[in-house]
């Protein structure tokens, strides 16, 4: 049999013609959902009264409920099967998202945003989840970076489409603002019902693998989620290690400056000088197209070498680089543009790599319980992210003190990746 036909080749090729595209499809709209308030901000805090550190913390609310509710939100689905889990959390964010459109002060600015987070969580835990139910431990890196580009390529067509959308300012009589919420929520709950017409729970009820790629990838599957001494398949013993823990705190500080920037990086923007909400919005995509090139050729480059931390560490270096540039050049939009750039490439450029690191010693129920923990706590950097980027902008008057707390976030992360001990599934 030719190598471009054995069932590990062709299994793989077809998994990611299945499932990437459709999971990063629904990534798309859950992070378009979760970050449009940072487009919306541009004229809702203006019409709404809200001040810099109010929007601050009605972004990072989101992540209260959200982290509180991930581990359970995440036993359930490996409970119930992805399929029914999946929809139910799409229908429900979708909901709530297109609710936002209602806003009308402080207080029920925080209630729907915390609400957003109750109906989102576990949402991306659960896909982590799902993909080690259906990819090899050697293909995981490049299947996560392809599917977490979503959270790239959702800003880099977010930026054009909430900018058309803010255009609708005063169309029947709703703010711009109004209609970015109302139409974005929308596809959530249009792919629910698809959700549960196309995934399937696990490869042996997928009729679209043939016998013998169904047979490779079960048997193969299963071989790896054997007991192990280097893995984790009881949920309490997956708690109680330290490197679980270590992974958290590694997550904290690239959730801490994902969010710090995305609900932030078009008022950065806005503040040097381009006031048009819609070319603010337009602009801001350009960080997230670097992003999405990176995501990719880190995470493939990964597989292909079999080494995660290294991957992990300088990628978070470059962010925290591109961070401290940004601080450096608060006056020009092309320096900080570049800055920016550099400072998404390499945030997202640790994704792939990273997220191989805990479902290589999780197994079973220790993985759905243990992703979700990792995701979770991490979480609690994308409330306090945004959160004190906002108080330190009213107390600044500027993001730069902001920025560097993003980057010594990232020197940290880098540092206790390199210190993390090296295991059999993750030899470098």
């Amino acid at each position: 049999m030719a190598a471009a036909d054995h069932p590990s080749t062709t299994a793989v090729a077809t998994l990611r013609r299945r499932l990437i595209p459709f999971l990063f499809l629904l990534y798309v709209v859950a992070y378009l959902d979760r970050v449009n308030v940072g487009f919306a901000a541009l004229d809702m805090n203006r019409d709404l009264g809200f001040s810099a550190a109010v929007y601050g913390l009605g972004s990072g609310i989101f992540f209260v409920s959200y982290t509180l509710l991930e581990v359970p939100s995440n036993l359930m689905l490996a409970r119930v099967g992805a399929r029914v889990w999946i929809a139910r959390i799409m229908l429900t964010w979708g909901l709530v998202s297109v609710g936002m459109a209602f806003v009308h002060n402080a207080t029920t600015f925080y209630l729907l945003r915390f609400l957003l987070g109750a109906a989102e969580a576990g949402f991306f835990p659960g896909i982590i989840y799902y993909l080690t139910q259906w990819f090899p431990a050697r293909e995981r890196a490049r299947a996560v970076a392809l599917f977490m580009t979503g959270t790239a390529i959702a800003g880099v067509i977010g930026g054009p489409i909430s900018s058309a959308l803010l255009l609708l300012d005063g169309t029947w009589g709703l703010h711009g603002w109004q209609w970015l919420f109302m139409i974005e929520g929308i596809p959530a709950l249009l792919l629910a019902p698809v959700v549960l017409r196309r995934l399937d729970d696990r490869p042996e009820t997928a009729t679209w693998l043939s016998e013998t790629e169904r047979a490779w990838l079960t048997t193969t599957l299963a071989t790896e989620s054997r007991p192990r001494p280097d893995a984790h398949h009881d949920l309490r013993a997956a708690f109680a290690s330290p490197r679980l823990w270590a992974l958290a705190a590694i997550y904290f500080s690239i959730v801490l400056a994902i969010y710090g920037v995305s609900f932030w990086l078009p008022q950065i923007l806005q503040a040097l000088g381009t006031t048009s909400s819609a070319t603010v919005a337009l602009v801001s995509a350009i960080p997230y197209v670097a992003a999405a090139v990176a995501m990719v050729i880190v995470g493939g480059h990964s597989d292909r070498t079999g080494e995660r931390r290294w991957h992990v560490a300088l990628s978070a270096l470059a962010g925290a680089a591109g961070f401290a540039l940004a601080a450096l050049v608060p006056t020009s939009l092309v320096l900080s543009l570049a800055a920016l750039s550099l400072a998404a490439m390499g945030v997202w450029g640790t994704l792939g790599p990273f997220w191989a690191l805990p479902t290589a010693f999780l197994t079973g129920r220790a993985a759905a319980g243990g992703v979700a923990l990792v995701n979770s706590v991490a979480n609690i950097g994308g409330f306090i992210g945004p959160t004190v980027v906002g108080y330190v902008r009213d107390a600044t008057g500027s993001f730069a003190a902001g920025l560097w707390l993003l980057a010594a976030g990232l020197v940290v992360g880098a540092a206790i990746t390199l210190c993390l001990r090296p295991t059999n599934a993750d030899p470098r």
